[in-house]
């Protein structure tokens, strides 16, 4: 069991996503809405044990700490788009309603930006640690990231913010264009948003 900790952790830590949306939709328990925080722990721990798991097949060189550099980059990313783009307090710990999606800076790139870093971050995870197994970790994360975001596109999102059938009509589901890529710069230089 312990060789394959993280897909156990990795799983259980969408499971909590998942229910921690649908609980923000149809409160089920007040204690549901700490699954998400528990989610990210789960995620977390997930991926330190496929690290640490792998270290001894980590080596110092240079494409090594390029890939580790692009993890860490698309992680701090990943956490910015999560955690500080938006208003935490109204995000996550509130329920206050009517709620307005988010549309301005890295929002106006794309619906759901954290997901590009987070594939970015898993990827560079995957090949820096170059075992099947840590591969298929990290594609099994990327794709439950995906799945995750596109029952928050159809079902979530619809029913938690007053202006998301706008919001979808204005902003790239998760490819950004080189119009929202302008309006990304634009509303992050204090614009509209």
């Amino acid at each position: 069991m312990g060789e394959r900790m993280e897909f156990v952790l990795g799983t259980a830590a969408f499971a909590a996503f998942f229910a921690y949306d649908i609980d923000s939709v149809r409160p089920v328990r007040p204690w549901f809405h700490r699954l998400f925080a528990a989610g990210c722990a789960l995620l977390a721990a997930a991926t330190v044990w496929l690290g640490w798991s792998h270290r001894a097949l980590m080596t110092l060189n240079a494409a090594s700490l390029l890939l580790a550099g692009g993890a860490l980059a698309f992680a701090a990313l990943m956490v910015y788009t999560l955690f500080f783009a938006l208003p935490f307090s109204a995000t996550y710990l509130e329920e206050n309603a009517p709620r307005m999606a988010y549309t301005g800076g890295m929002y106006a790139l794309c619906r759901h930006p954290g997901v590009l870093w987070f594939a970015g971050a898993y990827l560079c995870l995957g090949i820096l640690l170059g075992t099947h197994r840590a591969v298929a970790f990290c594609l099994l994360v990327i794709g439950l990231n995906i799945a995750y975001i596109l029952f928050q596109d159809a079902w979530t999102f619809p029913k938690t913010f007053v202006n998301y059938e706008e919001y979808r009509r204005t902003t790239p589901f998760l490819l950004p264009t080189p119009g929202s890529a302008a309006r990304c710069v634009h509303t992050w230089k204090g614009g509209e948003g």
